[in-house]
């Protein structure tokens, strides 16, 4: 689809994206902001700026490019001229994303990056991964969505307040009480690591518990709209783990709805360590079995937490982007500091926002690390102590 030669059919042409192109809500991208336009047909995705979006959101076949200008100029105080329409509509248009346009775009050429109106939007396209010996990818289900559509259904009422809830206030229950005897988990997971059988079996309990994780962020989206593309076993020898691939997560509805989905997983492993906490907190046992019990609440509550740290790729990263409201927030955050450091003037050009994300995340990523290596020289002295 391209723009009416010369506007002579420019009050009867309406525009309209099609209906099942995706677009995201505002993020930050370095100094700008940007709206991400998927074409879940081709799988290719685009930045548009928030101009482009303006347009974008309004084109749904019930106005023509008249009055498409009027709404822009009274939004911006300027008109477009025929080469901007042109321009926009022939990039939307060959992308795949016009009603009455290609099902999918050809193959563009590297390079194509810019924003809709001025130069066009920058294209991203996944390229299907290399599977060898030592690395690779492995989808264990037909049809991901589907699957994660009946997890939904039978499970999908836990999610609800009234489930919820209790869950997490006994979760944290657990977690206070991990802490306040910290010293009795320490001590079973050192005594853990010198029983290869137990040893064994709690491995093979937090293999079971990532795979949950994986299938849980699936089901959260699920809930909130989301399409899952890809469930199955994901190696990096001797590493084997099991992957759910969540298709339009950043085009979810709200930034909660993807705090939520990217939360999921460590919410779920700590709930595999419920009953086993309950156990070694109410039930008589022998001393292996209740050092194996305080080692797994120790080991799977790390594996919990790990996840939440706010360093890609990990979920705790997702969060803090979201939080942040942007994308790319650990390369933006490094480029902004960068530029502060030297005292480039291109630093003043970041708007508030963007400065207050990229400096709070530098300075809450770098008191997580702090954190880390604190926890991790306490327990290397309690070791060599005892």
């Amino acid at each position: 689809m391209t723009a009416p030669a010369d506007r002579v059919e420019a009050d009867r042409y309406r525009p309209a994206l099609r209906s099942d192109v995706l677009v995201s809500d505002e993020f930050l991208l370095g100094a700008r902001s940007v709206h991400l336009v998927k074409n879940p047909r081709s799988g290719k995705s685009y930045e548009v700026g928030v101009k482009e979006h303006f347009l974008l959101a309004r084109m749904d076949g019930t106005r023509g490019l008249d009055e498409l200008g009027a709404e822009y100029a009274a939004e911006y105080g300027k008109r477009l001229g025929d080469a901007n329409w042109q321009r926009l509509l022939g990039m939307l248009g060959v992308r795949g994303l016009l009603e009455g346009g290609p099902a999918a775009p050809p193959a563009e050429p590297a390079g194509t990056a810019g924003t809709a109106a001025t130069a066009g939007p920058a294209a991203t396209a996944d390229e299907p991964p290399k599977r060898t010996l030592l690395h690779g990818t492995l989808p264990l289900v037909a049809d991901a969505d589907a699957t994660a559509d009946r997890l939904h259904r039978a499970v999908g009422f836990l999610l609800a307040a009234p489930f919820m809830v209790p869950l997490l206030l006994l979760i944290t229950a657990m977690e206070v009480i991990a802490v306040a005897r910290l010293g009795e988990l320490l001590d079973g997971a050192a005594a853990l690591f010198t029983n290869p059988v137990l040893l064994a079996g709690v491995a093979a309990l937090l293999w079971f518990s990532t795979a949950l994780h994986e299938l849980a962020h699936g089901v959260v989206a699920r809930r909130y709209g989301g399409q899952v593309a890809e469930i199955g076993l994901r190696w990096r020898l001797p590493v084997v783990i099991m992957y759910c691939t969540v298709d339009n997560y950043q085009y979810l509805r709200t930034r909660w709805h993807r705090i939520a989905t990217a939360v999921a997983g460590a919410v779920m492993n700590l709930v595999v360590l419920l009953p086993f906490c309950a156990v070694w907190l109410l039930v008589p046992v022998d001393d292996a079995t209740g050092e194996a019990l305080a080692g797994l609440l120790l080991l799977g509550s790390v594996q919990a937490l790990a996840m939440l740290v706010p360093f890609p790729p990990l979920d705790g990263y997702k969060i803090a982007a979201q939080l942040c409201g942007a994308t790319a927030l650990a390369a933006s955050s490094r480029e902004y500091v960068r530029l502060a450091v030297r005292r480039d003037p291109a630093a003043k050009a970041y708007p508030r926002r963007a400065r207050t994300a990229y400096l709070g995340y530098t300075a809450g990523s770098l008191l997580v690390l702090a954190g880390i290596v604190a926890a991790v020289v306490a327990l290397v002295v309690r070791l060599v102590a005892t």
